[in-house]
């Protein structure tokens, strides 16, 4: 999604804590896709999987009531999300040590769940608690795994990977999602294709093609592109080569008389392992009109299958209560947006799996460096074994 802009000189970055303790850029040094094994064998990107060491939303806050457990997947691990009468939501593996039957069916009591076929009923922890029908002497039987679990931004996160590296495991950072002068759109779909079709869609601007019935004749320029060892960026500028601008296009702030690093419109894309987000500059103003950050979590556990979970952070205009009347047509343009998205990574994901191997001739610089990324900080899929 972008906005219109001139095509004027090359522009600096919004200069930001974050930016200023970055590693030294690399700009767009071009680099190999197959990414190598300790064996020496090349890996498809389409066949690497998401790292499980970190911390993912699995569910919206207001879908985990009270009295009612909810199942959710990660990469194929089915798990159970609690939200008991006192205390945070807990996330257990969904199902029952006994026969398998998914704890999600199961029912909430106080504090514990228990399982809807025997009632073997499981605390916070996984362990089971109580058996109604074994004899008192005898040792209660092993329960389930259970999952490190917070709830934040409106969303319920679970941690899936080693619980060795829990500690080292960073907690996602939105600091807009705390800001009143934002109104919020939760992202909350389930898209037929491999977590890394998604993460190149969004950085590849160079696809405006794609929306040219909605965005009209719209170029996308590449200013410069960063990276370190867990994260890659870009900026883009955009010009219209021909016609005039979309009136929803005004809904993404206005421009200001420009000033220095603000000299016209920026969008800045930038995969931080495995979170991406997008933050748009109008001309002359300080903060992002635009704030969006995403997370792909494959649900199959051949992960051709991803659920995204994502905040679209708008800033508000400044006449009270215009933010109301403009936010339906938000909401279309954006729906219109993600629809023409989908068909495009879904229609990937459908060749890939008639070659059987990612036959992707890509030049762009960007694209080339996320794939690296996304590749090194991921871990080998074996057909039939999640990540």
């Amino acid at each position: 999604m972008i906005m219109n802009t001139d095509s004027a000189n090359a522009i600096k970055p919004p200069v930001s804590a974050a930016t200023e303790q970055r590693p030294e850029a690399s700009r767009g040094t071009p680099v190999h896709l197959a990414v190598h094994h300790q064996r020496g064998t090349p890996r498809d990107i389409r066949k690497t999987g998401l790292s499980p060491d970190h911390w993912y939303p699995v569910a919206r806050s207001e879908q985990v009531v009270k009295g009612k457990p909810r199942g959710v997947s990660f990469a194929g691990q089915p798990i159970v999300l609690v939200r008991p009468e006192q205390g945070p939501v807990f996330a257990l593996e969904n199902r029952c040590a006994h026969r398998q039957i998914p704890l999600e069916v199961g029912v909430v009591r106080g504090e514990l769940l228990q399982c809807a076929y025997h009632g073997w009923t499981y605390d916070s922890t996984g362990a089971c608690v109580n058996v109604p029908y074994l004899d008192k002497t005898k040792a209660l039987p092993k329960g389930v795994r259970s999952y490190p679990c917070r709830e934040a931004y409106g969303l319920i996160f679970v941690y899936p990977g080693d619980p060795a590296g829990l500690n080292k495991a960073r907690f996602p950072e939105i600091p807009s999602h705390g800001d009143a002068q934002y109104k919020i759109r939760y992202l909350d779909r389930r898209v037929g294709c491999h977590y890394s079709f998604m993460h190149e869609n969004l950085m590849d601007m160079n696809h405006q093609f794609l929306h040219r019935r909605l965005m009209r004749a719209i170029k996308a320029r590449c200013l410069d592109i960063r990276s370190g060892d867990t994260w890659v960026e870009v900026d883009y500028t955009f010009s219209r080569e021909t016609g005039w601008d979309p009136f929803y296009e005004t809904m993404i702030g206005k421009r200001q008389a420009p000033t220095e690093g603000r000299e016209r419109d920026l969008m800045t894309i930038r995969t931080e392992y495995p979170y991406q987000t997008l933050k748009f500059w109008r001309m002359g103003n300080e903060h992002p009109a635009l704030d969006l950050w995403n997370v792909y979590i494959p649900v199959d556990r051949e992960q051709r299958i991803n659920h995204t979970f994502g905040l679209m952070m708008l800033r508000k205009p400044s006449t009270p209560g215009l933010i109301k009347l403009m936010w339906p047509v938000f909401v279309w343009f954006t729906n219109f947006i993600f629809k023409e998205d989908r068909w495009a990574v879904e229609l990937e994901q459908a060749a890939f799996d008639a070659q059987g191997a990612d036959w992707n001739n890509e030049i762009a610089p960007q694209i080339l460096q996320l794939r690296r990324l996304l590749i090194q900080q991921g871990a080998p899929l074996t057909t039939g074994q999640a990540g």
